[in-house]
């Protein structure tokens, strides 16, 4: 079970502050359906401000998982080199691999997406193409769930991540 005031990854959501571990009450009960006597995590998703999801403690359906240690991060940074690259020359099957990639929610998978587009982003360009629709979103929904992720246990903003990563890489 997580905590109060813990961070964790909520599927596509992202990253979300745990601000009450509760049953529902009657004047809370928002939606038909919840059980009143389970207990439920009131998550705030951490990029919008009043955003509140009610979820079961024991929700099975949706990748609830702590956010990452400022040492996992390291660890991750030291081992870039040998997360794979994900491309795959059929842009289904590509894109395919990138939503299964994505919806894991696991940091190396979406490092894995990132890297995936930056080398072939190159290579394009140098034959004057460009990334396809599906590239280039899935690689911002990675870079995005990646940044917000890392910018809390390196306590920098998020903004500051991608720099972070690629110092880190020049290293």
């Amino acid at each position: 079970m997580f905590e109060k005031g813990e961070f964790i990854v909520y599927g596509s959501t992202g990253v979300c502050e745990v601000a009450d571990i509760t049953t529902i009450s009657h004047d809370t009960a928002i939606v038909n359906g919840i059980s009143k006597n389970k207990l439920y995590y009131v998550l705030h998703p951490y990029n919008q401000n009043g955003g509140r999801i009610f979820t079961p403690v024991d929700n099975v359906k949706t990748v609830m998982r702590r956010i990452v240690s400022q040492e996992e991060v390291e660890q991750i940074l030291r081992n870039l080199q040998k997360i794979e690259d994900l491309w795959v020359d059929d842009e289904r099957q590509r894109e395919q691999k990138y939503k299964e990639a994505y919806r894991s929610c696991d940091c190396r998978k979406w490092i894995s997406i990132i890297k995936t587009c930056n080398l072939h982003k190159a290579e394009l360009k140098q034959r004057g193409k460009k990334l396809s629709a599906a590239d280039r979103k899935y690689s911002k929904l990675a870079e995005e769930s990646l940044f917000t992720e890392f910018s809390i246990p390196l306590d920098i903003p998020k903004e500051e991540v991608k720099e972070y990563i690629e110092s880190y890489v020049e290293k």
